[in-house]
């Protein structure tokens, strides 16, 4: 299956979302080779417990194992924070996870400004993700960064339907901003901390030019140049599925989004 690659990078998570960090690396690294795991018989990681994302994420890791990736990227925020950290003894090869960026985020927005964390609930609720923040900030920083469940949001770009219907993304988004102004009326920064939200920037900035956004992946793609290996910048799509997410399902996606991807059915 990998026999023309030349120790790609496996870039994972449950659904499309991840894809804004494969074009990324893609972009950084033209001779990057990649291969694009969408878990779909794992979707959605959001709505998982800790417990069911440690071995969904085992799982897809040790399957890029054997498939001969030289490094690994678990492009989903969620289980990066909660999870990823007690795993990594256990694998054998590099893993990166995508992490809010926190610091560039306070440094950006200046000293009295709020930065807001949303992503799926699993991420926003989590004890991790405090602990995290906590770290991160230093100073007393953290009671700065808010925190925001995004889930509706995240529907938006998985269901295709920013596509399909832009006048009712927008209002949505714009609402979603709204709400979390009023409760924070210092907000100055959002960090996009789905791999799905990213998409929806020029909702974001549509519905309040002032707020900066801070997307995570632009963090991983710079972690990631120690790891970069030269071939030709193939890129090889696998997917997998269950009964309620089938394979015709995310081609149709594939297809919403106007991506030629070429996906292979596989089993993990």
């Amino acid at each position: 299956m990998l026999e023309n690659l030349k120790q790609p990078v496996g870039i994972f998570d449950a659904g499309i979302g991840s894809y804004d960090i494969v074009r990324k690396i893609r972009a950084a690294y033209p001779a990057q080779d990649t291969v694009y795991l969408a878990d779909r018989a794992s979707f959605p990681y959001g709505a998982k417990s800790e417990d069911e994302l440690e071995d969904s994420i085992f799982r897809a890791v040790d399957y890029l194992t054997g498939l001969g990736v030289g490094a690994i990227i678990l492009a989903s925020n969620a289980p990066t924070i909660t999870v990823l950290p007690r795993l990594l003894p256990r694998f054998r090869l590099p893993v990166l996870g995508v992490y809010p960026p926190i610091r560039a985020a306070l440094e950006g927005v200046g000293a009295d400004g709020v930065v807001a964390v949303i992503g799926a609930r699993v991420l926003t609720d989590s004890a991790a993700l405090r602990d995290y923040v906590a770290g991160e900030a230093g100073g007393g920083s953290s009671d700065r960064v808010a925190f925001a469940e995004a889930g509706g949001l995240i529907e938006l770009v998985e269901t295709g339907t920013f596509l399909s219907d832009p006048a009712t993304t927008q209002r949505t988004v714009s609402d979603f901003v709204e709400a979390l102004q009023q409760r924070h009326p210092r907000l100055a920064g959002i960090t996009l901390s789905s791999t799905h939200l990213p998409w929806l920037k020029q909702f974001f900035e549509q519905a309040d030019p002032r707020l900066k956004l801070f997307d995570p992946a632009d963090e991983v793609t710079e972690q990631f140049r120690p790891l970069v290996t030269a071939g030709s910048g193939k890129l090889v799509t696998l997917v997998t599925q269950s009964p309620q997410h089938p394979f015709h399902e995310f081609q149709a996606t594939l297809d919403r989004l106007t991506l030629d991807l070429q996906p292979r059915l596989v089993q993990i």
